[in-house]
């Protein structure tokens, strides 16, 4: 396996209604590397949101649903996603807050 470091481990956000429901916990989710580990994923989040204090990691391996157009049948990319939970304590992620 190769050498991932913590800016290549999170992807991107995920900004959906039971996401943005679940902030209120502390928890937030994530599109994550494929080849990623839970401890990766905690090292990322706490390296690139200052002051955040990371408390569990659920990860989450998405199929690619099936899509076809005409007569042609194809995959979507697997993903996967993780939900972060923060400790009380820690400091919430900034880049939630406008949204």
């Amino acid at each position: 396996m190769a050498d991932i470091k913590y800016y290549d481990v999170i992807l991107k956000p995920v900004v959906t209604e039971k996401s943005m429901a679940g902030m209120g916990e502390k928890k937030y989710t994530f599109l994550v590397s494929k080849q990623s580990s839970k401890t990766q994923i905690k090292d990322a989040v706490e390296k690139m949101f200052p002051g955040t204090v990371v408390k569990k990691v659920n990860t989450l391996n998405c199929e690619g649903k099936n899509k076809r157009r005409g007569n042609v049948y194809g995959k979507t990319a697997e993903t996967k996603k993780a939900i972060v939970t923060l400790t009380e304590d820690s400091k919430d992620i900034e880049l939630f807050s406008g949204i």
